[in-house]
């Protein structure tokens, strides 16, 4: 099964990022940004659909809270007036979780990535040497430089003191601001707590585990994280639910 991964998804996403770092003058970060672009690229059409989803919920806005004001005091009968309202409109409040979950495997598919193409031991080299493609521009960028803006993109964000604390930051407020915008509002007040809470709590994990991880797994995140944003702002026409908030909730 371990084979299979690597042999899918491991060593494919390996030898692109070596040889995109030698044709970008063996630069290991500009490798990994421009493998960041290649993957929202790829995962466009999901993306599209993510968006689509979050503007349609964006505009259900006012029938939203109207049901709120009638049902406000049965949960269970706005429950079921809200799934009615999702039907009709062929919207799946859970659509922006989708895209995360895909880059799932690639983000750990990085990570070893990294690891593997900075090795630093002869146990290490050995283990890059066995899962190269035997293209000769690959073999040709090897040894990598680990450097990038200031950091070891090799090193721990904490090992890279100051600079690997401001990726972190970067890391995690850009994953804020995407799901606020992503995020649509519910309508229980205990699903709101909930969403409130996971807000706050998946970016400031994110951010701890930038300190934790190679830098270059960082860059990676904040990068695509960026580009969410940029993409997000540009096909919905405004900032989504970071400037709208949760709606208010009905007088008791």
């Amino acid at each position: 099964m371990i084979e299979v991964w690597h042999l899918i998804i491991g060593n494919p996403i390996l030898n692109v990022l070596i040889a995109l770092s030698h044709y970008l003058g063996g630069s290991f970060g500009m490798a990994i940004i421009v493998l960041t672009v290649i993957v929202r690229l790829l995962s466009w059409p999901l993306t599209k659909r993510q968006l689509g989803s979050t503007k349609a919920l964006q505009d259900m806005q006012p029938k939203m809270q109207e049901l709120q004001k009638k049902h406000g005091k049965n949960q269970q009968k706005l429950q079921q007036e809200m799934m009615k309202l999702y039907k009709e409109a062929g919207v799946n409040p859970l659509g922006c979780i989708w895209p995360m979950l895909i880059q799932l495997p690639i983000w750990i598919a990085l990570y070893q990535a990294i690891m593997r193409a900075l090795a630093t031991t002869p146990e290490n080299l050995l283990d890059l040497a066995r899962r190269l493609y035997s293209w000769s521009l690959v073999n040709q960028a090897i040894p990598l430089s680990s450097r990038f803006l200031g950091l070891d993109l090799g090193q721990t964000g904490s090992g890279n003191g100051a600079l690997g604390l401001l990726l972190a930051i970067a890391v995690g407020g850009t994953m804020w601001v995407q799901q606020k915008m992503t995020t649509a509002p519910s309508v229980d007040p205990r699903q709101q707590s909930t969403a409130r809470m996971m807000t706050m709590m998946m970016p400031l994990m994110f951010g701890f585990l930038t300190l934790m991880f190679p830098s270059g797994l960082a860059l990676y995140w904040a990068v695509s994280n960026v580009i969410g944003i940029v993409t997000q702002y540009f096909v919905t026409g405004g900032w989504g639910y970071l400037k709208l908030g949760f709606p208010s909730q009905p007088t008791q």
